[in-house]
């Protein structure tokens, strides 16, 4: 399957005129879209709701977007928190999801009227000290062992820091139920960025039959049941994406078969994808600055993993094009890099390319989540403006771009001999 950049050269010309790259850009369209779609996958669920992760992409503007089209917001953090506070978030359109978290994350959390989901046992204790519980609250579950789907290993959860075991959530319901929690919510994640539409039916029948067990030994009302994200993207173009009507129905299906012969038909399905969400709908757009011919072809951008890292920490494909070249053969093989002090700080290795010359445009995909939110400042580099593609075709910047001053902002040069 071709990728198709939702930016054209004559555009990212016009866009540079103002904005210099690097950047990120959104297109608002896909992304209205794209939750439009969701929402008709799961519309056979009455309590169906999206929880938009927002550690995929931590922006006002994109998560005002979702709010629109009825998504609320996942939040690990005392910053999201605040953030989706000022998008005019509140109450249980907030789920707060996180693990090893401070007394100020739980209280900030408590403050809103989130809906707190629990990852460990003794987080109950510590957060029965300085905040009230609420009629509706969640517990993370982890089974352990190794997820597998058609005898193919998916991810382990034995080896992930996050949830309780069976004993432990069995354990912790009870205890929130005695503190008069009424409503349960139950959550997992147990593979990431999976391709196909087994996931997300295989983690329900496991969720599903969990709920049957707490509801039936406890006696307590499963409110619902958060399948979390891990439904991935197609990150390259040779693949297939994910149909999430598909998985919508095939999570259809396990419902009825587990919840509700045992009268569990008022469990509210939740969903918290970031990467399906916002992915394919971002790009980064870079500019060649110097091409470099040694033992290898060398292609050098203005931008580098410090604006997306993936490439350079997972070895993750990113697929490029050349804008103004869609059409041109492949031809240049060449490793695509940034100007880091690191080796690893390459987008492609050995990617065949259109003919490509100093000042070219390139448009690197799928880069709308877990993007410009993994940035960092080594080697002293900036973080990148955020653009948003709007609907009517015009362009509006939703981040400026850092400067030297914000990245001498917190440093105290007051007291250096000069």
């Amino acid at each position: 399957m071709k990728k198709v950049p939702f930016v054209t050269k004559e555009l990212i010309e016009k866009i540079t005129q103002k904005y210099p790259t690097p950047f990120h850009i959104y297109d608002e369209k896909g992304i209205r879209e794209n939750a439009r779609l969701l929402k008709k996958a799961f519309s056979w669920n009455k309590g169906f709701k999206e929880y938009f992760a927002v550690k995929a992409t931590p922006n006002p503007y994109i998560l005002q977007i979702l709010k629109e089209e009825g998504a609320g917001a996942d939040c690990s953090s005392l910053t999201e928190l605040m953030m989706c506070e000022k998008a005019g978030f509140k109450g249980h359109e907030i789920m707060f999801s996180s693990n090893v978290t401070p007394k100020e994350d739980f209280a900030l959390a408590a403050k809103l009227g989130a809906i707190i989901n629990f990852d460990d046992y003794t987080h109950i204790d510590f957060y029965k000290g300085f905040a009230p519980f609420q009629e509706t609250m969640c517990c993370r579950y982890n089974p352990g062992g190794e997820f597998t789907l058609n005898n193919e290993i998916m991810d382990t959860p034995k080896d992930a820091k996050y949830g309780m075991t069976k004993e432990q959530i069995k354990k912790a319901y009870a205890k929130l139920k005695d503190l008069g929690v009424k409503h349960f919510g139950i959550h997992a994640f147990l593979a990431s960025n999976t391709v196909g539409s087994g996931y997300y039916p295989a983690l329900a029948k496991i969720l599903f039959e969990l709920a049957v067990e707490l509801k039936n030994e406890l006696g307590i009302h499963i409110a619902f049941i958060n399948l979390s994200g891990g439904v991935g993207v197609q990150y390259r173009p040779d693949k297939e994406g994910n149909n999430i009507l598909e998985i919508g129905e095939g999570v259809r299906k396990v419902y009825e078969e587990v919840l509700t012969p045992n009268g569990m038909d008022d469990v509210a399905i939740y969903t918290e994808l970031g990467r399906f969400m916002l992915a394919p709908y971002g790009a980064l757009i870079a500019k060649v600055v110097h091409k470099k011919h040694i033992w290898k072809e060398y292609v050098g951008l203005d931008a580098c993993a410090a604006n997306l890292m993936r490439p350079a920490i997972y070895g993750a494909y990113h697929h490029i094009t050349v804008l103004g070249k869609e059409n041109d053969p492949l031809t240049y093989k060449c490793d695509v890099t940034g100007g880091l002090c690191e080796n690893n700080d390459k987008f492609a290795v050995d990617r065949m390319l259109p003919q490509v010359e100093i000042g070219d445009y390139v448009n690197i995909h799928d880069a709308g989540a877990h993007g410009f939110s993994m940035g960092y400042n080594y080697n002293g580099k900036l973080r990148s403006a955020e653009l948003l593609l709007k609907e009517d075709g015009s362009v509006k910047l939703i981040r400026r771009a850092e400067t030297p001053e914000d990245y001498f902002a917190t440093l105290d040069f007051s007291g250096l001999k000069k």
